[in-house]
């Protein structure tokens, strides 16, 4: 072969080469470019169709909202129209009243004037009657009418001195009953604070969850809570509340305290139950202190040993119908004070007797000693005097006063105990009052049914419609209401309702 076609065939590849590049280049180029149109004309098409809907949904939107304002505006017009209706309505009331209002005023002048009109004949035919008296008597009427009143003034001044020598007789026999009930009823009005307060044994949760916590794994927690506290935790279906059992009230606040801290503070294990309760120990121990001085201060009792003083202060804790000892204590102590002040006894002895006569209550034991032999084993041991010990033995009558301070104590306790809101009123008391005004209701003829309710403020009565008729059930009502302010004692009043219906049954078949 000819060398030239050694220097032309390759120059010739690479030509033809480049020109299939070229060719190839230009097909992915011309095939792009109708990706690219075929894209945005998709592009176009979808954002025509965006277009189209955000314009139908702009619509339905506009479309609802002035459905609205037409709904809303119907229901204004509504009550536009009814309010105007009403008003129309109060307006015809108004003219309607008016007039019946200007024909009684008609009325009532006619009245008036027919009244004047007899008034007048009543006063000429009295002047005659008068004339005709004084002519038949041979006196004046106002000779009568002197010795009317002169007789009138003898009668009164008899009866007068008839009664001036009852009450001086009366005064003469009651007198020392008189002076004691004014002493009695100086005292009450002079008397310390009462606090009245029921002992609370049950513990508000946050949730019924809580009382999972409490109880903790396997009753650990509960069982920590109760062996340092001593009380008895009783959790039942109760919502939202578990109850502490306890007969020593110390005990009971601790564990009160200590478990309203757990709940707040939301950590509940043995760990934390011993610090808490260690923590409130303290300061109820040191609450009792405080209130046991405060009160021997206030009192001006002096040379009380710490014992008596902690002893005192723990009957802070303690009520008794609902009446807190320890300020019934004090009460006892300031009325005894002021009576021994009054006959000329011993203050200083007839205040430490009153002050020790319930101290019993507060001294922790463990045999079968009431509150009176531990008061005065107490008293003996801090050696107190003779007379002191008497008034804690003898204020419930138990033992024969001694002394003019022991019956001191005893009367002054029994004036701060019976005091009007001194002390709740108990339960058998209360189910005898509702008993006795179902009783008395029940006792009268024609009778059915009667029920005492409102805590005995009411009581309804059913009575027979055959046997008692409508006049008859209001003369009931009252012979009921009469039997029951004869017979019992109730604070404020009791509503009495009779009730009388008549009930006709028929059945169709």
């Amino acid at each position: 072969m000819d060398p030239v076609w050694y220097a032309v065939l390759p120059l010739a590849g690479i030509v033809l080469g480049w020109t299939i590049r070229w060719l190839y280049a230009r097909f992915q180029l011309s095939s792009s470019e109708q990706r690219a149109e075929r894209v945005r004309q998709e592009a176009i098409k979808e954002a025509e169709a965006q277009k189209k809907e955000l314009v139908l949904e702009v619509k339905d939107q506009l479309l609802r909202e002035r459905n609205q304002q037409e709904k809303e505006f119907r229901d204004r017009r509504n009550e536009l129209q009814q309010l105007d209706r009403r008003l129309l309505q109060k307006e015809e009331n108004l003219e309607r009243k008016s007039s019946e209002l200007e024909k009684q005023f008609q009325s009532i002048a006619d009245r008036e004037g027919a009244l004047d009109r007899r008034e007048h004949l009543v006063s000429e035919q009295e002047k005659k009657w008068t004339k005709e008296l004084e002519r038949t008597a041979g006196m004046t009427a106002e000779e009568a009418k002197n010795l009317i009143i002169q007789s009138m003034e003898n009668d009164a001044r008899r009866d007068a001195q008839a009664i001036i020598a009852k009450i001086e007789q009366e005064a003469a026999t009651t007198a020392e009953k008189k002076a004691r009930d004014v002493i009695v009823s100086t005292i009450q009005r002079i008397a310390t604070d009462i606090s009245s307060e029921v002992t609370v044994t049950s513990v508000s949760l946050p949730n019924d969850e809580m009382k999972g916590r409490i109880i903790g794994r396997e009753g650990r927690n509960i069982r920590t809570l109760e062996t340092l506290t001593g009380v008895d935790i009783i959790i039942d279906d109760t919502p939202e509340a578990v109850v502490i059992s306890c007969f020593d009230p110390v005990r009971k606040e601790i564990a009160k305290s200590s478990l309203e801290r757990l709940i707040a503070d939301g950590r509940i294990h043995p760990a934390r139950i011993e610090e808490v309760v260690q923590k409130v120990v303290k300061e109820i121990n040191q609450t009792i202190i405080d209130e046991g001085e405060r009160v021997v201060f206030d009192l001006g009792i002096h040379n009380l040993s710490p014992e008596a003083v902690k002893a005192l202060g723990r009957l802070h804790f303690r009520t008794s119908y609902g009446q807190n000892v320890l300020m019934h204590t004090k009460e006892v102590a300031v009325l005894a004070g002021m009576l021994a002040a009054q006959v000329g006894a011993d203050r200083e002895i007839a205040k430490r007797g009153a002050v020790f006569h319930d101290i019993g209550k507060g001294i922790e034991s463990i045999g079968d000693k009431n509150h009176i032999e531990l008061g005065m084993e107490l008293a003996r041991q801090l050696g107190e005097d003779q007379r002191v010990i008497n008034a804690i033995a003898s204020h419930h009558g138990d033992v024969e006063p001694n002394c003019v301070e022991s019956i001191l104590v005893q009367t002054a306790d029994a004036i701060s105990a019976s005091r009007p809101g001194a002390r709740r009123e108990t339960l058998d008391n209360y189910i005898k009052r509702l008993e006795n005004l179902e009783k008395i209701a029940e006792s009268f003829d024609g009778v059915e049914k009667c029920f005492a309710i409102q805590a005995g403020r009411e009581i309804r009565i059913m009575v027979n419609n055959e046997t008692v008729d409508d006049n008859e059930a209001r003369d009931l009502a009252k012979q009921i209401a009469k039997r029951i302010e004869t017979e019992l004692r109730y604070p404020g009043r009791i509503k009495v309702t009779i009730i009388r219906e008549t009930r006709i049954v028929e059945y169709a078949r």
